[in-house]
């Protein structure tokens, strides 16, 4: 029997209109997809009509398959085969786990290619109007994990975090924020630093709650993730220079005339 091969494919950050030219190729070819819960179910419309359309989705403190029987998963359909496409919100090597993926692949022996994808760290603030880089206010940035808060030893250093980086972007981190508020503060960040927190960007559900370190966990409270917190000072720029249509912004006007995409939580 011949062994298929797989794509670990980024979808993008919620808009379709950022799946790559290749991403979208392979996904017209698929036999066979694996999918996660922030994959636009737009892009599953560019599948076969035929295709095995597999959700393995995780949600905040609910995971529908762990990560190994993800991985048994995906090697299972290769080996019968298949062309597989495993879509991944994002860059499949951002906080994707593409690179355990990768590596259960490698360790079968299973032909595998990597597409990356528009990963939710840059384009998140972009649509929220926030240059990650700008050069009068920021010369550096980070992307953490907000997981990593939550732990008892992480591995991130915010105390170096805090005063080394200009701008700091935490992937899954409203529910460590009051630890990651309180370790920057307390390592020397000023408490008086813009702070964005981003939620469903890039889609129509897109929100955008603003503040400071010393402000944004109480105006936390009403968000649910999926969240993209931004913080420092080019966070201050997204008054002059935010371009996208909100759910809860002013109405000014989007550029194009295209249809926004929509993700339900």
């Amino acid at each position: 029997m011949r062994i298929g091969k797989v794509y670990l494919v980024g979808a993008g950050p919620g808009d379709p209109g950022l799946l790559t030219v290749r991403g979208q190729e392979l996904l017209r070819q698929a036999e066979v997809v694996i999918y996660d819960r922030l994959v636009n179910p737009r892009l599953l419309e560019e599948t076969p009509s035929g295709a095995i359309r597999i959700f393995v989705g995780k949600a905040s403190g609910s995971h529908n398959l762990p990560q190994e029987k993800i991985n048994a998963l995906i090697v299972q359909h290769a080996r019968e085969g298949r062309f597989v496409v495993r879509l991944k919100g994002g860059d499949p090597f951002v906080f994707g786990r593409g690179g355990e993926e990768a590596g259960a692949l490698a360790k079968a022996g299973i032909p595998f290619e990597v597409v990356p994808g528009v990963s939710s760290a840059i384009a998140v603030p972009a649509y929220a109007g926030i240059p990650l880089t700008h050069r009068q206010c920021s010369s550096s940035f980070a992307v953490i994990t907000g997981h990593e808060a939550c732990k008892e030893a992480p591995s991130v250093d915010w105390t170096q975090l805090a005063t080394a980086v200009d701008t700091l972007v935490v992937l899954m981190g409203l529910k460590g924020l009051p630890a990651i508020v309180s370790k920057l503060i307390a390592a020397g960040r000023p408490a008086d630093t813009p702070v964005a927190l981003i939620r469903w960007g890039t889609t129509d559900e897109q929100e955008t709650v603003t503040g400071t370190l010393d402000d944004i966990v109480e105006k936390s409270l009403r968000l649910k993730p999926p969240v993209v917190a931004v913080i420092g000072n080019v966070v201050a720029l997204r008054d002059q220079i935010r371009w996208f249509k909100e759910l809860a912004g002013p109405a000014e006007e989007i550029l194009d005339d295209g249809v926004q995409p929509q993700i339900q939580p």
